[in-house]
């Protein structure tokens, strides 16, 4: 199984970027799929998820709003557009693929499966 997370990097507050998350090694569309975050000095925390076919997604509360999350089940890939962001946004950025889907979403525990991450900075 692997989850490569990419598209992180330097972005002012207010500005926008696009994480890409592309999976290989398991049946890319049975699986729901996330996106947590890791800041210095915190805890992993969930950030957004969608569920296997497309039509049901979650967020923090802190991203609500702001942030996007997708896939293509065609390319293996699920994505989180990020707009209107904020210093507090920046964090190692991990995508991670699950069974089961939970109430909402909202994922308080770690997923099945989880990849390396990619580093999202935003200056203030």
């Amino acid at each position: 199984v692997q989850l490569q997370a990419s598209g992180g990097g330097l972005v002012q507050a207010g500005g926008s970027l696009r994480l890409s998350c592309a999976a290989s090694g398991f049946h890319f569309s049975r699986y729901n799929l996330g996106w947590f975050r890791q800041a210095p000095g915190a805890e992993r925390e969930f950030v957004a998820s969608i569920k296997s076919g497309g039509l049901s997604k979650g967020y923090a509360d802190s991203v609500k709003g702001r942030f996007t999350i997708s896939r293509d089940n065609a390319k293996n890939t699920v994505f989180l557009q990020m707009n209107s962001l904020k210093a507090e946004d920046t964090a190692v950025y991990y995508c991670a693929a699950d069974l089961t889907w939970v109430a909402g979403g909202l994922y308080s525990r770690t997923m099945d499966y989880s990849g390396k991450g990619t580093l999202v900075t935003v200056s203030s």
